[in-house]
């Protein structure tokens, strides 16, 4: 007994034979905590998580069972050095160490749960293309911030001055800045397309003047096929500084119809026209007649207006219905008589 106190109380370096061996026992028995908590405690979470109909509980464990076993290791073995009496600069390395391998794994798991939240907030919206492209750009955001956060907290605890740090990039911080001004410009925007939904995915959209489908909204730019076949290519930035006609939330679309017909009509067709026109348009289906009067002595011409209404946003029924009624004006302007103006100049000669 003696003997074994003697050789615990033996000394190497700044500590005792016993020292070391207290180190080794507290680390061997930190880490059978951590195997005993990954192994039978966590079994026992899940078959509590199990029971409940929420997901984040699932998350969690599934987050507690990536942790690296680096992580493990160097929590094990960051206290029993501690313990021990060590030379300035190993102290250094070591809580340099352990506060890198610590807020990796917080940042790791923090970015995990964060992406957890945002997808299953866009599964309760249901399928949407923007949708996707925003919830994109909020993590890569929401990377970048976790990342700078945890860059700063290793500096501040390996005893940089983050303040005097910060300063001294000022300069090259703004530079920074405005060269990534407009690609950050862009991506708020694509926030708020999604946010303020001015259009989605397969709308018929008129920016300026062009016009066509929308086929793709991305972080920095959105896609737009125009009537004539060409991609067109738009900065999100552009976009929600432009005027934008949407033609999806159309529900119909009024068309006012001008015609003339020749002076020397008589009276009594002239009266029948309003009728005539009603009785075309109503007929046209799903179209709502407005109105239909004459309305202007015109040069060479006693011009009619007549307004209704398709109901339908679709621009290839309105086109339809519109070719179908001017087809059936024209038919029966012909069956009774009536003879469009077109211009014309008379000259009466005296005698």
């Amino acid at each position: 007994m003696e003997k074994i106190k003697e050789i615990l109380a033996y000394q190497l370096g700044p500590n005792t034979v016993y020292d070391y061996v207290l180190a080794l026992v507290l680390f061997v028995a930190i880490l059978v905590v951590f195997k005993i908590f990954k192994n039978v405690a966590i079994s026992k979470l899940k078959k509590l998580t199990k029971k409940t109909e929420n997901e984040i509980d699932d998350e969690i464990i599934k987050i507690i069972e990536g942790i690296s076993p680096l992580f493990y290791v160097v929590v094990a073995l960051y206290f029993p050095l501690k313990s021990l009496v060590i030379w300035d600069g190993a102290g250094k390395i070591i809580d340099g160490i352990f506060v890198v391998v610590v807020v990796y794994q917080v940042i790791r798991s923090l970015q995990t749960l964060i992406e957890f939240g945002l997808r299953k907030f866009a599964e309760s919206k249901g399928e949407d293309v923007n949708r996707k492209a925003a919830f994109q750009g909020i993590k890569l955001v929401i990377k970048i911030v976790l990342w700078s956060i945890g860059i700063l907290v290793v500096l501040s605890n390996l005893g940089i001055n983050i303040t005097t740090l910060v300063a001294s990039l000022g300069i090259g911080g703004v530079a920074v800045a405005l060269a990534v001004q407009n690609i950050l410009s862009d991506i708020f925007s694509s926030f708020s397309i999604y946010f303020d939904k001015p259009f989605v995915v397969g709308d018929y959209i008129v920016v300026g003047e062009h016009d066509g489908v929308v086929k793709k909204i991305g972080l920095k730019t959105t896609r737009i096929q125009t009537l004539e076949g060409e991609e067109l290519v738009v900065s999100n930035q552009e976009l929600t500084t432009s005027r934008i006609q949407n033609y999806r939330i159309m529900k119909e679309r009024r068309i006012p119809l001008e015609f003339g017909v020749i002076y020397e009509t008589p009276l009594e067709k002239l009266r029948k026209i309003n009728g005539i026109v009603e009785n075309i348009i109503k007929a046209a289906g799903n179209v709502r007649f407005d109105r239909c009067h004459f309305i202007k002595f015109a040069d060479s011409s006693l011009n009619f207006e007549a307004i209704y209404y398709v109901l339908s946003g679709d621009i290839n029924e309105y086109l339809q219905k519109q070719e179908k009624i001017n087809f059936a004006i024209m038919e029966e302007f012909q069956n009774e008589g009536i003879e469009m103006a077109y211009p014309t100049q008379t000259i009466h000669m005296a005698k």
